[in-house]
């Protein structure tokens, strides 16, 4: 059984010092070690950020795609192998903003992978922009008078789409982000797991100690998981109010996944699959119908 150092590799990371990223990036290994895996099991998809070079700094395969567009490189990914474990790590602003359109159709099509959106509310990676999260009035690089943008809410957006996990926790809380991780691994579908973080440099208004006065555990509080409207009040708190909910919010594992519904692997995996399964003369024939000019038919 792998443990946390075969996720690890020699790597340094270069993230600030304080940088939330670097208990997300601990809680991930202990999340697939304490979950039973081998590095060659998980695949972990990113964007661009400070958050998306996670897998740079663990022993694991990992594939650094365009801005905003690691969830459909990560529907492809395990629809060719829905065997293996996808994770897709990346920011706030790849998340919502470039990839808004992406973490749409992701929901509604229920691919089982797990959506870690490392939310620090800001571009950190570009110094310090206004990101689709940042809260109205604060002063970025780009806005020096304030925001003036109301923010998203990305979990009440994802529970209006008919989202089948949602949850959220905060980097200050290793073994909560551990617990919220393995519960987004296990789920049938698509699981959107909003971790709140500090951005120490370019964001330090929102401290570890600003979340502490504010967070609060869902579970604790006797939330029904199963209950979407009651999910839906309690991810209306924040961004608005002064209290932030944290645990699963939203929780359905009735809906069958994506790729549950595919014929074509109900066979297996496509990469176990022989890569040719009809005669040669039906490929040549349909070929023929696609390359001939409809004109001059």
């Amino acid at each position: 059984m792998a443990t946390v150092q075969d996720f690890s590799n020699n790597i340094r990371p270069t993230w600030c010092p304080g940088c939330g990223d670097y208990a997300i990036w601990n809680a991930l290994k202990r999340a697939f070690a304490g979950a039973g895996l081998e590095p060659h099991q998980v695949i972990m998809v990113t964007g661009i950020g400070q958050g998306s070079k996670t897998p740079d700094y663990m022993h694991i395969t990992g594939f650094n795609g365009l801005h905003g567009r690691p969830l459909p490189v990560a529907a492809g990914i395990k629809l060719a192998n829905h065997d293996l474990k996808v994770v897709v790590v990346h920011g706030d602003g790849d998340g919502y903003s470039e990839g808004g359109n992406h973490f749409l159709h992701a929901v509604r099509r229920n691919i089982s992978m797990v959506d870690l959106v490392q939310n620090n509310h800001v571009y950190a990676l570009t110094k310090g922009q206004a990101s689709p999260t940042t809260s109205k009035g604060i002063r970025t690089s780009t806005s020096p008078v304030g925001v003036v943008d109301v923010p998203i809410n990305p979990l009440t957006l994802a529970l209006s789409q008919g989202a089948t996990f949602v949850a959220r926790s905060y980097s200050a809380n290793i073994n909560h982000m551990i617990e919220m991780i393995t519960a987004a691994m296990n789920h049938r579908g698509y699981a959107l797991l909003d971790v709140m973080q500090v951005c120490v440099t370019y964001n330090p208004r929102m401290s570890n100690e600003w979340y502490r006065e504010r967070v609060y555990d869902l579970a604790a509080q006797g939330h029904d998981p199963s209950d979407r409207e009651a999910a839906m009040a309690r991810a209306s708190e924040f961004p608005g109010g002064d209290r932030i909910p944290v645990g699963i919010f939203f929780q359905d594992e009735t809906v069958p996944s994506y790729e549950e519904q595919l014929a074509v692997l109900e066979a297996g995996p496509l990469v176990h699959q022989p890569l040719r399964t009809r005669p040669e003369e039906d490929y040549l024939q349909l070929l023929e119908e696609y390359m001939t000019d409809p004109i001059a038919r």
